[in-house]
């Protein structure tokens, strides 16, 4: 219940759109009814002496006909001309009720699109501000199945299985009102077997609600197998692992079908024994009917849209009764979208937090101690000072903290103990946009966005000008093979930029840095991938960028970082060597060990 209250708050935006719907729905409803009222009076009409109304019919409803349709039809005139009548508040009745119809369904298509749309939005408003951690844990494919086929899960329910539900509440309402005004006891007797199709459901919701979940974690397994394929087809093809893959996902699918027809068995019972409540339903109406015409305490004709009202109640009991079943992927969905929404934006602005407008002495590490999980750190008792202007390098096996340590800077992750101090001040207690907007980051695996090589170069900028794009192009040594593609700037670089080479992407990452002109920049093995000629043109442009900065530099390759004012050599996450590289080779320790690897004649393969 409390998940299915949270769900309706989503329909808040849209109340007004859904009252009209209501309305529009509680007419339908009526005038739905109306049309099996007015087969009395037309049964009586033709087939009753005169049209009138039998003698000693004084039922609530034969007062009510008396009142309003035998006022206009005139059963004591030509019988024809009174049915031809009746016929055309039949035919007025139904152009009604579908003018009706159509206001439901168009107004409810608005409500339901408008709340797929704001579902989608705040769960991505609120995945995109979670930290790394979420995203560490998370399948991509988990989270893409969460904001599609969950979503739209949800929003069935909120909208199409909501509107059954009213539907169903208004037509039962308006088809009792109207049984009871010809006969009570008639009424009671319909009402005998509805508690047994209301009770149908009951033992299968816990079943559904169980295998549901289970059906939405595979869909999203699913998912997750073909974005890692897809993400990585080229080390599938160079592997020849297309059987296995092909093995791995049949074997997904093969298990999500079997976990979609379980539900599906289960939830298939309901239309058989819902049907076989309503005809016993009828036949004890029958039964009784067929006294209580008989003694003259209804009309036939009183009888027969009795029988047809009733068979009109039996839909939305039907619906009612189904409710909690077919809700069920809807409220599973809703709890693992929750899920998502709940989780806890764990690097956030405190709420005293102060603007960080400018970058002024320097940086400072003070007994940073940090752990991805409890119990297994990844950083110990770190402590350095960085001051303005200057360029740190940090090397080391890999797995021994580097990238841990900037990205604890760039507040990717909080400090577990210890803290981080830009001008002396802790960068917890400052605001994360700020603090962010003092970092450019050009990293080893360079991303870009299915879009313009313009755009890419302005990411983070939107407000920089076509010249400015194109300066840091030119700086970064970009625009010379940006203006050869086939439409320029304007040219899209495909998904993750695989219309360009590595060596290409790399300058438009360098050139996205440049055009920020951020005072911190991190080099995360920003030419380690690079052959040889690519990497002597991204290392000029790399020159470029880190004039009048301070700099970060994580690298393998010892030779990039030679002219560092100082060099963090690292290891299981401490700190065991420290200084310049003269004094480093001199000293004869881990340093020098990595450098005689790196510069003598054999390298063993993955040492660095």
């Amino acid at each position: 219940m409390a998940v299915f209250v949270r769900i309706l708050s989503f329909l808040k935006p849209h109340r007004g759109i859904l009252a009209a719907a209501v309305v529009a729905t509680a007419l339908f409803a009526v005038l739905d009814a109306a049309v099996f009222v007015l087969l009395i009076p037309f049964i009586e009409t033709l087939f009753v002496g005169g049209g009138a109304p039998p003698v000693g019919d004084d039922t609530a409803m034969a007062r009510l006909l008396e009142a309003t349709v035998y006022r206009w039809v005139d059963p004591a005139g030509d019988p024809l001309v009174a049915t031809g009548r009746i016929i055309v508040l039949i035919l007025l009745a139904f152009l009604a009720k579908n003018a009706f119809q159509f206001a439901r369904i168009y107004l409810l298509a608005r409500a339901e699109q408008g709340v797929n749309r704001d579902l989608r939005d705040t769960v991505y408003d609120h995945l995109v501000g979670l930290d790394l951690a979420f995203f560490a844990r998370v399948r991509a494919g988990q989270i893409v199945s969460r904001l599609t086929t969950e979503i739209e899960q949800l929003r069935m329910l909120v909208t199409a299985e909501l509107s059954r539900l009213l539907s169903a509440v208004f037509e039962f309402a308006v088809a009792l009102a109207a049984m009871l005004l010809i006969s009570w006891k008639l009424t009671l007797a319909a009402f005998v077997v509805i508690p047994l199709a209301m009770a149908v459901w009951g033992p299968l919701v816990a079943v559904l609600r169980r295998r549901d979940r289970r059906v939405l974690h595979l869909g999203g397994e699913v998912n997750a197998h073909v974005s890692e394929t897809v993400s990585g087809i080229r080390l599938v093809k160079s592997a020849s692992a297309e059987p296995r893959e092909r093995a791995r996902f049949r074997g997904l699918t093969g298990e999500y079908f079997e976990q979609v027809m379980r539900a599906e068995r289960a939830r298939a019972l309901a239309l058989p024994m819902t049907e076989m409540l309503a005809a016993a339903g009828t036949a004890v109406l029958l039964w009784y009917g067929a006294r209580v015409v008989v003694t003259g305490e209804l009309s036939g004709a009183q009888f027969v849209g009795f029988l047809a009202l009733s068979l009109k109640l039996y839909s939305p009991v039907k619906n009612v009764a189904k409710f909690p079943a077919t809700a069920q992927p809807g409220l599973v969905a809703a709890e693992r979208v929750f899920e998502f929404l709940d989780t806890p934006v764990e690097v956030a602005d405190a709420p005293d937090a102060r603007p960080l407008e400018r970058f002024g002495d320097g940086i400072a590490f003070e007994r940073v101690s940090f752990a991805y999980r409890d119990g297994e750190p990844a950083l110990h008792d770190i402590s350095f000072g960085v001051p303005k202007g200057s360029l740190l390098a940090l090397v080391g096996p890999s797995g021994s903290g580097k990238s841990t340590l900037v990205d604890l800077l760039v507040r990717f992750f909080d400090v577990s103990s210890g803290r981080i101090t830009i001008d002396g001040v802790d960068i917890r207690n400052t605001r994360v946009r700020d603090l962010r907007a003092l970092m450019g980051i050009v990293s080893q695996e360079t991303v870009l966005f299915h879009d313009t090589v313009r755009a890419n170069i302005a990411y983070g900028r939107a407000d920089a000008t076509d010249a400015e794009v194109e300066a840091a192009a030119r700086a970064a040594h970009a625009h010379e093979f940006v203006q050869k593609l086939p439409h320029g700037y304007d040219t899209v670089v495909g998904e993750r930029g695989v219309e360009l080479s590595g060596g290409q992407r790399q300058r438009v990452a360098i050139a996205r840095a440049l055009l920020r002109d951020p005072p911190i920049l991190v080099l995360d093995e920003a030419t380690s991938s690079l052959d040889s000629e690519s990497e002597r043109v991204i290392q000029d442009a790399i020159e470029k960028l880190l004039e009048g900065r301070t700099v970060f530099v994580i690298a393998h390759r010892l030779s990039t970082v030679q002219r560092a004012d100082e060099i963090l050599v690292m290891d299981e996450g401490r700190i065991v060597e420290r200084g310049t590289h003269a004094s480093l080779v001199a000293r004869g320790g881990t340093y020098r060990r990595l450098y005689d690897l790196q510069f003598g004649e054999a390298v063993p393969a993955g040492v660095l």
